[in-house]
């Protein structure tokens, strides 16, 4: 998962889409220029700068014009500001352009080091969290930066001479515009709605007290019980939900009792979506504890508890909270549904939910399913949707493998020293590997692990992931190989993309992409090369499957927030029933009748429900995306592909794809390719 700061997410309603016009139903301070005012700067300056200049001046008077307000000035003061500070000459609009570009530079770069060093004692390994690093970790220093450039008229200067375009403008005419005039288009977007510091505030603190809530979630698996008392799993297992218990649970199609803790896991999950999990259980291992019968025992005699109290929505009911109070300020996004897809991913949320709908309901989808449950001789069940068996572990059980990885990387230092090993062996020369691993430093996480980005050039990427005291175990490696693709990206995306307004990539799916890329490929840097020769097809029928499983729970995400729009006054236990709810309506219409059971609510168990509100889609875009990235880096050096696609920097994503891999983002390539895999298998 990519993570850059949580400043990034809460940023999005400022700095990224929305124009923002004054709206009489909301109680936000109006605009104070009237029409006669914007008409007389415009007269004046076209008929200083010529008909040439016509749509530079109108864009940027009316963008201007929105976003002055009383404390800005006068109108006569907003006359005088626009015929001082409008930039005709194309010399000095790329001087202008290039002053500015570097200060936001400073200001995000350093900005984003405070926040990740303040966000330490709460993301990596170390003490108990305590409420004074809460203070700080939730703390936004850039909350009033916004405030202070709308001050000092920087912001004004910006978007005066830099025109925002809409999504669908920059979609239709981004494919002729030049590399400067893409960077002037960014610009646009820097500075287009008002958000109040304590609302920036706000959102961020109760975002990182989400991201904390998840970080502490773990399971003591070794003190789960099954139906005659055994224990199971090892008795120093230690994972956090959902990502540990459901790699565990993939893990287990092996083995003899494989089965049995499959099913142990998923009564697991089934009790923290329904929140019956006893309190005394999570990240604690003072009891024992069946799932199945929610029993639990200390000293072998049965012991009272108490449910944990809806915590789980709760939380996810404060992001929505915090995150609505943003909605007056963006009233060409209206709502974080909007303002997530429209303006986050520039792509729009009907769109995505159309391709998801359609993917999930294509033919192939049972026949895959068929396939599988031939591979493993039963009916398939519900769990069954993290079906691991397309992918080659070298005919090594788990236990091997992690005694490999823990043998080659016992600390972060050693991992981190393998990073321009890895690199070479996915083809970057050895000069170039040796110059982005140094510019990634490796960390213990607390959490399930992520990657944090720089956002300066020449400044530091850091790669998280689980560590545990006898070294890096094959899911904590896995999870490394899967954020070192995201910090390899976001190395390359910031040092090498030519303008800086440009670096990074079109929206969160796409570094996703990469990290899938790197992550299907873990045992082949583990000196484990896949020689099966199916094994592009058994690729291909690995991407549908995890297409079709994450897609669901996307569903299931945008059902939600849908949901709480409609509800906005509603409870954490009624937004409980409203999660199982819409889990179950979504698992009944696209799952049921391929996995069985009526009424599953495990669509509802991820934990980006939660910590990162409306992530989830990323990751089956990702898949799409990485499908296709996959197709094209075939024969072909993955090192200069990607290098070619990824230096495009952040175009929108449909103008990216047409430029990376000849077409928009499409889930026919995938539907094609398991539908051939399955003809070559049989």
């Amino acid at each position: 998962m990519k993570r850059n700061s949580l400043l990034t997410v809460i940023m999005l309603a400022m700095f990224i889409g929305s124009l923002f016009t004054a709206s009489a139903n909301t109680t936000v301070e109006k605009a104070n220029i009237d029409k006669a005012t914007m008409e007389k700067v415009k007269t004046e300056l076209q008929a200083k700068y010529g008909e040439s200049a016509k749509f530079r001046i109108e864009r940027g008077v009316q963008q201007a014009a929105a976003l002055w307000r009383d404390t800005d000035g006068t109108p006569q003061d907003f006359h005088a500001f626009c015929i001082e500070n409008f930039v005709n000459d194309e010399a000095a609009l790329d001087r202008l352009y290039k002053k500015l570009e570097r200060n936001f530079e400073i200001f995000s770069g350093y900005f984003n080091v405070i926040d990740l060093k303040l966000k330490e004692p709460i993301h990596l390994v170390g003490n108990e969290i305590e409420p004074v690093d809460m203070m700080f970790g939730s703390y936004n220093v850039a909350a009033h930066l916004n405030d202070d450039f709308f001050n000092n008229k920087v912001a004004f200067l910006t978007v005066l001479n830099f025109p925002f375009y809409s999504l669908l403008e920059k979609t239709a005419q981004g494919m002729e515009w030049s590399r400067k005039q893409w960077a002037y288009a960014r610009m646009g977007d820097r500075f287009t709605s008002r958000v109040p510091a304590d609302i920036i505030m706000n959102a961020s603190k109760t975002l990182t007290e989400a991201d904390s809530y998840i970080s502490d979630y773990n399971i003591y698996m070794g003190n789960l019980l099954n139906a005659k008392g055994k224990q199971l799993f090892p008795a120093d297992m230690k994972l956090i939900t959902h990502w540990g218990l459901r790699d565990e649970l993939k893990s287990n199609y092996v083995g003899a009792t494989g089965l049995e803790k499959q099913m142990i896991i998923y009564d697991v999950m089934k009790r923290i979506i329904d929140q019956s999990i006893p309190q005394s259980v999570i990240n604690s291992g003072e009891y024992t504890w069946d799932p199945k019968t929610n029993k639990i025992y200390k000293d072998g005699k049965e012991a009272t508890f108490t449910s944990e109290p809806d915590k789980r929505y709760a939380v996810l009911l404060d992001n929505f909270k915090a995150l609505k109070a943003i909605d007056p300020y963006s009233p060409n996004f209206p709502t974080y549904i909007d303002r997530a897809f429209e303006e986050g991913m520039e792509i729009p949320q009907a769109d995505i939910e159309r391709l998801f709908t359609e993917f999930v309901s294509s033919p192939q989808v049972k026949e895959v399913a068929a396939y599988i449950s031939k591979q493993l001789g039963r009916k398939l069940q519900p769990f069954d949707i993290w079906y691991n068996g397309f992918k080659s572990r070298g005919g090594m059980p788990e236990e091997q493998l992690t005694a490999m990885t823990s043998s080659l990387y016992p600390n972060t230092d050693a991992f981190k020293a393998e990073l321009p090993v890895i690199l070479t062996k996915l083809g970057w020369e050895e000069k170039k590997a040796q110059e982005i691993s140094s510019l990634i430093l490796v960390d213990a996480a607390r959490g399930s692990g992520h990657a944090w980005g720089a956002a300066m050039r020449n400044d530091y990427a850091h790669l998280r992931t689980r560590i545990h005291e006898k070294g890096m175990d094959y899911k904590g490696y896995n999870i490394a190989i899967h954020e070192l693709g995201h910090n390899v990206e976001q190395t390359v995306t910031m040092n090498d993309v030519d303008y800086y307004m440009l670096q990074g990539v079109p929206n969160t799916s796409f570094t996703e992409a990469v990290a899938f890329l790197f992550q299907k490929r873990d045992l082949e840097l583990l000196g484990l090369p896949n020689t099966d020769p199916n094994k592009e097809h058994m690729m291909a029928l690995d991407n549908f499957w995890g297409s079709y499983e994450i897609m669901g729970v996307a569903l299931v995400d945008m059902k939600v927030w849908k949901w709480m729009y409609a509800n906005p006054n509603a409870t954490p236990a009624q937004l409980k029933e409203a999660v199982i709810s819409s889990a179950k309506e979504v698992w009944n219409m696209y799952y049921a009748d391929v996995l069985g059971g009526k009424d599953e609510p495990i669509l509802g168990i991820y934990s980006h429900m939660i910590d990162n509100p409306l992530y989830l889609s990323n990751y089956p875009m990702g898949h799409i995306i990485d499908f296709q990235i996959e197709q094209q880096v075939k024969g072909k050096s993955l090192a200069a592909e990607f290098n070619r696609m990824y230096t495009q920097g952040r175009l929108v994503p449909q103008v990216w794809m047409k430029n990376a891999v000849g077409r928009e983002i499409a889930i026919e390539p995938s539907l094609n390719a398991a539908a051939e895999a399955l003809k070559a298998l049989k």
